[in-house]
């Protein structure tokens, strides 16, 4: 499935979402069906996220290596890419350098 490149028809919340002082910065898109995304950017830096809902991150630009909670190992995912995290969980995220641009889907 190719990653998406625009979003038409949805209504964007102008308030960013701001962690770790600002090293890693989303803005929430509510889609059509009402469905939430989250569109954002990580700066180097290693960053620990909990979920509530499950969640699949896809990777638009750039990289970062990923380990979800309770599992082994850490795993690179580059643009075009993407995994996903099991709800009630959460995991790390580590960008190396330049800056990881990504689309974060709640898929619950």
């Amino acid at each position: 499935m190719p990653l998406p490149t625009e979003f038409p028809n949805v209504t964007a919340v102008c308030k960013a979402n701001v962690y770790f002082d600002g090293k890693v910065v989303s803005h929430s898109v509510m889609m059509p069906d009402g469905s939430k995304k989250t569109l954002g950017l990580i700066y180097p830096g290693s960053y620990f996220f909990g979920t509530q809902a499950p969640e699949r991150m896809e990777i638009t630009d750039g990289s970062c290596r990923f380990k979800v909670k309770g599992q082994p190992g850490w795993t690179t995912v580059a643009a075009g890419g993407s995994f996903e995290v099991p709800g009630h969980s959460g995991f790390d995220i580590a960008v190396e350098s330049g800056i990881c641009q990504y689309v974060c889907s709640f898929l619950s």
